[in-house]
């Protein structure tokens, strides 16, 4: 369950999102797929799932100075709980 979730993603727009809609995003394993991703938060948190949006961040070719570089290639779902679940992230 843990090797599906890498970790939360915590923004302003997130924490917003998480107050008034009661939708989380988490960073993923890109073969995980809804389901498994389902399962996994349920588990871990302990709550009750409705639905989850994934997407895939694409690589993108960037520079710094003169070097050329890459973003990395990585997966976000978002998920959204039952009305009253919700869970609390400490920023670190």
């Amino acid at each position: 369950m843990h090797d599906i979730i890498k970790r939360a993603l915590v923004t302003e727009k997130n924490t917003l999102h998480a107050s008034t809609k009661n939708e989380y995003a988490f960073e993923v394993s890109l073969t995980a797929n809804r389901s498994e991703i389902k399962k996994a938060v349920e588990k871990i948190f302990g709550v009750k799932v409705l639905r989850v949006n994934t997407l895939v961040n694409r690589a993108e070719a960037r520079r710094l100075g003169k070097s050329p570089g890459k973003r990395i290639l990585w997966k976000k779902a978002i998920v959204k709980l039952k009305e009253g679940d919700k869970f609390e992230f400490v920023a670190g």
